[in-house]
């Protein structure tokens, strides 16, 4: 009975988690809502396709900054033009909480 208890609690904690837009609801193939988490980037300040939370530890995704072949999972590359995706900085409610790295990018 106790272990079951502490399952069921686990499983509230994980969805309440979710639901104040802590813990991001990423695939295992590295994809959020369909959208594959790597490419070229824009940065915008409204109606972004993803809500981004800059964070220092426990992120969803550590993303590594790239100037070329961004093609794998957590690499990024800024663009001004023909973004994969864009993204809009944000301080509550974000999509998505990411870490800035050098090495290492992808799924915590």
């Amino acid at each position: 009975m106790l272990i079951g208890g502490l399952n069921t609690l686990a499983a509230l904690a994980l969805a309440s988690a979710n639901a104040q837009g802590h813990g991001a609801d990423l695939a295992p193939d590295c994809t959020f809502n369909g959208q594959a988490l790597h490419g070229r980037v824009k940065v915008v300040t409204s109606f972004p396709d993803i809500r981004v939370q800059m964070v220092t530890s426990f992120p969803d995704l550590r993303v590594q900054w790239v100037d070329s072949f961004p093609n794998a999972c957590g690499r990024w590359r800024e663009v001004d033009s023909f973004p994969d995706f864009t993204i809009q900085y944000v301080t509550s409610f974000p999509d998505l909480r990411v870490q800035a790295v050098e090495s290492f990018p992808g799924l915590r």
